[in-house]
């Protein structure tokens, strides 16, 4: 165990991008307290930078979602080994994946902070990468709110991104027609070549909602957004009788100052019997095991790609993190600190 706990906590609510006055770092002396009942210690290995905690540093409002308070560690999913355990379920040793915080040690209750004990052959990177939340986020994300079924016709947008490319995956796995929406030619080659994916719309050289047209012609059964915005008006332009929209992220305005307008043509979804509907992974917890053991078997087996940006350098993390929203991480982005 190192002697010194480093910590990245938030300064002052960011103002659309994230910069680096907006986190305070620090450093201090560290002895462990015994943690209490229920409790664990954790010794963090590496973080996964995800988009959500970007609508974390936002003031607490009318929202579900959680908001860090000022002064407080930036919170974060993470991998890393208990240290010391107040807890029946986990030993000192134990490898896990949890909700943590931006910090060498975190003190953690499991049953808030879905933590779990990493299988037998999986590390810490993949942990928080191939087989974290964000795969996890499109695993069921798509095969239970969107119920996918043999020979649907489905559309996946931020379809390069960690959780969407899982998401597109595992609809071809199970038999469906799939589309992907990413922005630039290596992403596009990724996903046709290396996903197998049908078809891939570039926004960035390319007119999205006539590409969509033309891709449905009879309309899209299954559609998982990332991110928001025009691409979702667009699909809900083109959806099928009885379609699914499976509202996992809205990436495109996680920075803006406004909350993200939804469809401007509601009657299409009434009259359509279109079913549009959000989720977070942590509604599946009790299901995580047997996920993971298909992901497992279909990475494995080399059905499933999957692409990691492992960056390092604990003092480089809000930096890194901010990656995400300038489209340069290749892959589902983690910062490794195993320094």
């Amino acid at each position: 165990m190192r002697n010194v706990n480093r910590q990245w906590r938030l300064a002052r609510r960011p103002s659309g991008n994230a910069v680096p006055q907006d986190f305070e770092y620090v450093e201090a002396n560290y002895t462990m307290a015994p943690p209490g009942d229920g409790e664990i210690v954790v010794n963090n290995r590496a973080f996964l930078c995800a988009p959500t905690i970007r609508n974390w540093m936002d003031p607490p409002g009318n929202c579900l979602y959680p908001s860090i308070n000022l002064g407080e560690v930036i919170m974060g999913p993470a991998s890393g080994v208990v240290v010391a355990s107040g807890h029946p379920s986990f030993c000192r040793g134990d490898r896990v994946a949890t909700i943590s915080t931006w910090q060498d040690y975190s003190t953690i209750r499991p049953e808030e902070s879905m933590t779990r004990v990493l299988p037998d052959g999986h590390d810490f990177i993949e942990a928080v990468g191939v087989f974290g939340l964000n795969s996890l986020t499109g695993y069921f994300g798509i095969r239970e709110i969107g119920a996918i079924q043999p020979g649907d016709q489905v559309l996946v947008s931020g379809a390069a991104g960690s959780a969407g490319s899982v998401a597109a995956q595992v609809a071809r796995l199970g038999g469906c027609r799939v589309v992907g929406i990413a922005g630039g030619t290596e992403k596009c080659r990724w996903l046709r070549q290396d996903c197998g994916l049908d078809a891939v719309i570039d926004y960035k050289s390319e007119d999205v909602r006539a590409r969509i047209s033309e891709l449905f012609p009879d309309g899209i059964n299954v559609f998982f957004d990332n991110v928001g915005g025009d691409i979702l008006q667009a699909a809900v332009d083109n959806m099928a009788e009885f379609g699914r929209i499976v509202l996992c992220g809205q990436i495109a305005s996680y920075n803006d100052e406004i909350a993200p307008e939804g469809p401007r043509n509601m009657m299409r979804l009434i009259y359509g019997g279109i079913r549009m509907q959000g989720f977070l992974v942590g509604h599946f917890a009790d299901q995580f095991d047997a996920a993971l053991r298909h992901l497992t078997e279909w990475e494995r087996s080399g059905q499933l790609a999957h692409r990691e940006d492992v960056r390092s350098g604990f003092a480089s993390i809000p930096s890194i993190f901010n990656s995400l929203f300038d489209g340069s991480n290749a892959g589902t982005l983690i910062v490794d600190i195993d320094d």
